[in-house]
């Protein structure tokens, strides 16, 4: 089972050898076995990669993740496949009942709101009764927008009232960073699974190339709102950015068992497909996690 997540953040040569990731400094060399790696960020724009483990990682499922001059994600490595039966998944997912996709996106505002409900009640903030109302008011594929007023009543409640999340400063900044790294690593498992990414079941923007993963992240981003109001960040540089990526490797609940989250979003977007093949919700299994 994959479980690392490698950072490259200096000036190296990153290539293969003998099924290892090999990373050359001008200081040392290291190695990890790429059976243990889930994900490789190449932090730094001066970091030479062979094709040849590109191939490999792509070959492996190896989540790839590339950043800019100013160390922030900007892109990822997306295979041309990333199943032998592909095409006859990209077939069904495009025969998905509009009846089952908005009933899977109903359970997963649901989960979403209560996930946001539960954070605010652990900081002892009293508006986490407003969302239990949003929870409550919730209709039949969210026509009626409670996760855009939750959204507002609870970032402000965690960042002030003056908050918002257009504003360019470190809070959003972190925020951002860390929806980014759990939606790579999300989108990683819809690739692998065979399915296009850019049929959402909600999100539906024409730019957007991962309309899908943007659908499955919505309950884990109190995940990363956790992390970074207790992180407060006055700047984001690389130990708060490290902060976030070792969310990844953060212990969490799934089906009555103790897993590590770059595993456990495997076997979540697993029950998201089934749920969306059966037509049945129950099939969904939650992610379980608390900060």
């Amino acid at each position: 089972m994959s479980w690392r997540v490698v950072v490259v953040s200096s000036n190296a040569k990153v290539d293969y050898k003998l099924d290892y990731l090999v990373v050359r400094t001008l200081d040392e060399v290291k190695r990890v076995h790429l059976s243990e790696v889930g994900v490789l960020m190449l932090e730094s724009t001066a970091i030479s990669i062979t094709s040849y483990l590109l191939c490999e990682l792509l070959r492996r499922k190896i989540k790839v993740i590339f950043c800019d001059q100013e160390r922030n994600p900007c892109g990822e490595l997306v295979p041309a496949w990333g199943s032998h039966d592909s095409s006859a998944r990209i077939r069904q997912q495009i025969q998905w009942p509009p009846g089952i996709c908005q009933q899977v996106w109903t359970e997963i505002v649901r989960e979403k709101l209560r996930r946001q409900r539960d954070h605010l009640l652990r900081r002892g903030l009293p508006q986490a009764e407003m969302l239990t109302g949003y929870l409550n008011q919730l209709q039949w594929n969210d026509r009626t927008n409670r996760e855009g007023h939750a959204a507002k009543v609870y970032f402000g409640a965690l960042f002030g009232p003056d908050f918002t999340r257009t504003e360019d400063c470190p809070i959003n900044a972190a925020l951002n960073y860390g929806y980014s790294l759990i939606l790579s690593a999300i989108n990683r498992e819809i690739s692998a699974a065979g399915y296009l990414n850019q049929l959402g079941i909600a999100h539906e923007n024409t730019y957007n190339p991962f309309n899908l993963g943007c659908d499955f992240m919505e309950p884990l981003r109190p995940l990363v709102d956790s992390a970074v109001w207790k992180m407060q960040p006055e700047k984001l540089e690389r130990a708060e950015k490290m902060a976030l990526v070792n969310l990844l490797n953060h212990p969490v609940q799934y089906d009555g068992k103790r897993q590590y989250l770059l595993y456990a979003l495997r076997l979540y977007c697993g029950s998201l497909f089934r749920a969306l093949q059966s037509g049945n919700v129950a099939e969904i299994r939650w992610i379980g996690y608390g900060q």
